[in-house]
C-alpha cells in the first residue's frame, strides 16, 4: 500500500527541515531537537501531577477522581537514548482520557550515560513504586497494566517477561523486540521513512555502550526469551506500522506470544511510519490507534 497522505506530507514537511540523520548527532543535541519539536498539549485532564517514584521521576495523569482506577504505566519511545515525559505528554493525556483510568509516564534514565540495564532498572523501581504505593495513586493494586512505543514498546516487554508485580496487560506499540535488526523489514524500509537501518543502529549501540547484555539478551531483545517466559506473561496488542523497520519483530513477538497461548492481538497500520503513534495531531491514523490501544487496555483493566 502507498504512504497514506497525510504521513506523506508530514514526511516532505520534515525533509524540508533538513535535519541531519540521527546516527550523526550527539545524544544531547539528538535529545535537544526532540524536545524542540514537541507541541503542548491541548487535552485536559481532572489531574497532572509530577511524582518522585522512589528516585525515579514520573507523570500521573488522572482522568477523574475516582480512588480505584486501573493505571497503566507508560514507557516513552525515543531508542532509550532520546524522549521523556514531557515529548510523550500528548500521548499520555490522550490515553488517560480515552481509557478513563490513569497512566503512570516514566522517565527513565538515558544511554549512552546510563546505558543497559540502568533505563529497564529505573522502569521496574517506577513499577514497583506505583504497586506499593496505589492508594496513595488513587489506584487499584491488582489492575495495572505496562505500555509503550518503540524503546518504550521494548521496555513493557521486558518488564512484562519479567513480572516485578502482577500485571493485567501490556500495550506494545512498534516495539523493539530484536536488537539484532536481521529483519526483512529493516531492508523494505531502510531509509525514507523517519526511522532508518542505521538510525536503529545508532541507538542500539548506544543502549548497549556498557558492559553488560548482547542483542540476544532476552531483557535486551524480548523475542529472544523462552516459551515457559513468554507463556506467564499478560495479555497484550501489539500495533506495527507498514513502512517501519521494526515491523517484522514486533508482528514476529505478537506471533510467539499467541504461539505461547498468550492472548494477544495485533493490527498492522498499513500507510503508516513509526512514530504515527504520536503525530494524532496530523495523522488520522495516530488518533485511531491511540483509541485502538486504549480501549483494549481499558477493557482489561475492568476484567
Amino acid at each position: 500500500m502507498a504512504l497514506h497522505p497525510q504521513t506523506a506530507a508530514l514526511l516532505l514537511a520534515m525533509e524540508q527541515l533538513n535535519s541531519p540523520p540521527i546516527e550523526t548527532q550527539e545524544p544531547t543535541v539528538a535529545r535537544a531537537g526532540m524536545e524542540i519539536t514537541t507541541a503542548p498539549s491541548a487535552v485536559q485532564l481532572h489531574e497532572i501531577r509530577d511524582v518522585d517514584a522512589d528516585g525515579v521521576l514520573t507523570r500521573l495523569y488522572r482522568p477523574n477522581d475516582r480512588k480505584d482506577l486501573g493505571l497503566l504505566v507508560y514507557y516513552h519511545g525515543g531508542g532509550w537514548v532520546c524522549g521523556s515525559i514531557n515529548t510523550h505528554d500528548d500521548v499520555c493525556r490522550k490515553l488517560a482520557q480515552s481509557m478513563g483510568h490513569a497512566v503512570l509516564s516514566v522517565d527513565y534514565r538515558l544511554a549512552p550515560e546510563f546505558a543497559f540495564p540502568e533505563p529497564l532498572n529505573d522502569c521496574i523501581v517506577a513499577l514497583r513504586w506505583a504497586h506499593a504505593h496505589a492508594s496513595e495513586l488513587g489506584i487499584d493494586a491488582s489492575r495495572i497494566a505496562v505500555g509503550g512505543d518503540s524503546a518504550g514498546g521494548n521496555l513493557a516487554a521486558a518488564v512484562a517477561n519479567l513480572q516485578p508485580v502482577p500485571l493485567k496487560f501490556q500495550m506494545l506499540i512498534y516495539p523493539v523486540t530484536d536488537a539484532t535488526r536481521s529483519s526483512q523489514s529493516y531492508q523494505d524500509n531502510a531509509t525514507g521513512y523517519r526511522l532508518t537501518a542505521n538510525g536503529m543502529k545508532w541507538f542500539c549501540d548506544h543502549y548497549l555502550s556498557g558492559s553488560i547484555g548482547s542483542p540476544t539478551d532476552p531483557r535486551v531483545s524480548p523475542l529472544f526469551a523462552d516459551a515457559v517466559t513468554l507463556a506467564s506473561a499478560p495479555p497484550a496488542i501489539v500495533i506495527t506500522a507498514e513502512y517501519d523497520p521494526l515491523r517484522d519483530e514486533g508482528e514476529q513477538y505478537a506471533h510467539r506470544l499467541l504461539e505461547a497461548g498468550v492472548p494477544c492481538s495485533l493490527t498492522r497500520y498499513y500507510g503508516q511510519i513509526h512514530g504515527f503513534f504520536s503525530m494524532s495531531h496530523f495523522v488520522d491514523d495516530g488518533a485511531a490507534a491511540i483509541t485502538q490501544a486504549a480501549t483494549a487496555t481499558r477493557i482489561a483493566l475492568e476484567r
